[in-house]
């Protein structure tokens, strides 16, 4: 028997980007099978609408209701609820952290001053895991792609809200520098084709803890992940926006050269459909 679960949900209650409820977030997981599900809404510095005007104690505190809510749901109809925070450093440039709680996060009002390395460094002494999220993501919101391989324990190397070519990169990339992948929807609402397309990761036998899944992904065995079949098979494209790699001090290097010869450069995301048509 397998369980189920998925690693990237957002609800309405601390994103300011959400659709959903805690109610409608819950039910729609169970009735698609899911066994549990990890609440990581946009933390402090993105795009949260938790009023950043509060005390950092009440803001924290307003923070975790949406996971609490989420997950007196779930106990009601049968479906673990783990808690995360998606942080951000630019556009498109987010961190999925696992393995701490509020407790933490309350000791620690410093975390919004953090650099991407001191956050890893801090996360990491502490018994925490830090996950980057969808690193190849091209929108029209970005201006680069920015990846962490040296401040990451694993790579969202699979989510429903990429095209799959960006996902194929990820997927290399994570393996180029031996990181393993993991799967998530990134879930903004629970309504349309989205609630039919839940990405996430299945495992052998159920996971108890959010420490638990991270740890069982960081060995880099005995989970698969719950994606279409042909989600890596399609046609490579070469990214649009200029890639840097973050080296071990934080420095950003460009990376220059094609990922895939031959292959053709992905849409430029800035240029809206419509426009591309003309």
């Amino acid at each position: 028997m397998s369980f189920l679960m998925d690693t990237h949900v957002h609800t309405m209650l601390s994103s300011a980007c959400g659709h959903a409820t805690a109610s409608e977030i819950a039910r729609a997981y169970k009735d698609a099978g899911f066994d549990a599900i990890t609440i990581t809404d946009h933390f402090y510095l993105g795009n949260t609408c938790v009023d950043k005007t509060l005390p950092w104690e009440v803001w924290v505190h307003d923070y975790c209701n949406a996971y609490r809510s989420v997950r007196e749901k779930g106990q009601e109809i049968g479906l673990q609820v783990f808690f995360g925070w998606e942080t951000t450093y630019d556009h498109g440039e987010d961190f999925l952290v696992y393995g701490l709680d509020e407790d933490w996060l309350l000791k620690h009002p410093e975390i919004v001053t953090w650099d991407q390395a001191e956050q890893y460094h801090h996360v990491k002494a502490e018994g925490g895991y830090v996950f980057q999220a969808h690193p190849f993501r091209e929108r029209n919101y970005m201006n680069e792609v920015k990846i962490h391989p040296h401040h990451s324990d694993a790579w969202e190397i699979a989510n429903s809200g990429n095209r799959p070519y960006m996902d194929i990169l990820a997927k290399r990339m994570a393996e180029e520098f031996g990181l393993p992948g993991t799967a998530g929807s990134d879930t903004h609402h629970t309504y349309g084709e989205k609630a039919r397309a839940f990405f996430g990761v299945e495992f052998d036998t159920p996971v108890t803890s959010i420490s638990d899944y991270a740890k069982r992904i960081v060995s880099g065995s005995g989970y698969r992940l719950h994606i279409p079949e042909d989600r890596f098979s399609g046609p490579p494209e070469n990214p649009w926006f200029e890639v840097y790699e973050f080296d071990e001090n934080n420095v950003p290097i460009l990376r220059t050269g094609l990922y895939y010869e031959g292959a053709p450069l992905a849409p430029n995301p800035k240029i809206k459909k419509t426009e591309a048509k003309k």
